[in-house]
């Protein structure tokens, strides 16, 4: 089976982690016989200094054509300033509605070698941490009607709004009980229904749904209290559901229970199988080229393509163990070397994990 993957660089770190990602798929493609035709398109900073915009078209039609897109990082201080719709930012805003890609997962998951790296206490976070933030993407206040008024005078405002429909909550959430289904099978939906009336909407709305899935437990939580019971009692989360700027706030307090925004992947999916799959950390430009940069958030983020959009179920378990023994073997980046670890670069780990991978037994 040959697989076609476009592959977004992006800007800042984004060249290098990807290329240690690449790295690691050749080495899946040795091991389970599977192989993968890589092209490279643009998107962010480098194609507007290119292109003038931020999302070519041919960028979105190539990756319309593959099976899945790998994408790096995107944006930098370079580029602040533009217009919104001018921003690298824009350009991933646009992709996921492009490929109509409506819904972003996100786990935050402690791994045993790095429990200490976590800001929060032992006792808090001993025990199994694994949480999955499954978050509305194209909807809500990001995608809303916005504008300012009076501009230029001493009265000039500005609004954004929230607006979700029935059928943008029923498919997020259908998504969040299937995931669960596969999980522990709690899904903790959030929202602020004690002020907001699309949030009123959106917990009737998955109330409706829950009855579909009579063995998941559903349980709802106002975003506040959400993010405090984040630090409190993160293992008391299994599928976390909620809207699209809410999950883009609780998916990165969860990323840093575990100790570093380095480590997390994500996968954001529509109704087929072609899929987005990218680190949820930003392009790091301070360190870019300087191989410190954390590949393994993009190595897992391919690890999920392998899973979702490429039902390659072996093959990505196989990478996700080569990262548990790297991990083990006390391995470290930078970021992730705070208490101690054999200190290796960003082309260092990626062979590492490429090595565990080739030496799998099957």
């Amino acid at each position: 089976m040959n697989y076609k993957i476009t592959v977004i660089k992006g800007d800042g770190i984004g060249p290098e982690i990807i290329d240690q990602t690449i790295t690691v798929l050749e080495a899946v493609s040795e091991k389970c016989g599977i192989s993968f035709t890589f092209k490279e398109e643009m998107m962010g900073g480098c194609a507007i200094d290119k292109y003038g915009v931020p999302l070519p078209e041919s960028t979105l039609k190539t990756c319309r054509e593959s099976d899945s897109v790998l994408l790096g990082a995107v944006g930098g201080p370079k580029w602040e300033g533009l217009p919104g719709d001018r921003t690298p930012e824009a350009g991933l805003l646009g992709i996921r509605a492009g490929l109509g890609l409506y819904a972003n997962l996100r786990p935050a998951v402690i791994y045993e070698a790095l429990r200490e790296a976590s800001p929060l206490k032992p006792e808090i976070v001993e025990g199994k941490i694994d949480i999955l933030v499954v978050r509305e993407l194209t909807g809500g206040i990001y995608f809303g009607q916005r504008g300012r008024e009076e501009k230029g005078t001493a009265n000039e405002w500005a609004y954004d709004t929230e607006r979700y429909s029935v059928a943008e909550i029923e498919r997020i959430a259908r998504t969040a009980f299937e995931a669960a289904s596969k999980r522990r099978g709690i899904v903790t939906s959030v929202d602020k229904a004690n002020v907001l009336e699309s949030s009123k909407l959106w917990r009737e709305v998955v109330i409706r749904v829950a009855k579909d899935y009579p063995d998941i437990t559903l349980n709802h939580m106002y975003v506040d209290n959400a993010s405090m019971q984040l630090i409190r009692d993160p293992g008391q989360f299994d599928v976390i559901v909620t809207t699209n700027m809410f999950g883009d706030i609780l998916s990165d307090e969860a990323s840093m229970i575990t100790g570093s925004i380095g480590m997390l992947p994500s996968a954001s999916l529509g109704s087929g199988k072609l899929g987005l799959y990218e680190p949820i950390h930003g392009s790091a430009p301070d360190i870019a080229g300087q191989d410190k940069a954390n590949p393994i958030a993009t190595i897992l983020s391919a690890a999920m393509m392998l899973r979702y959009s490429l039902e390659e179920y072996a093959a990505a378990d196989i990478v996700e163990n080569a990262v548990r023994k790297v991990l083990e073997k006390g391995y470290r980046t930078p970021d992730i070397a705070s208490f101690g670890g054999k200190v290796v670069g960003t082309a260092e780990m990626g062979r590492l994990i490429a090595e565990e991978v080739r030496e799998y037994e099957l």
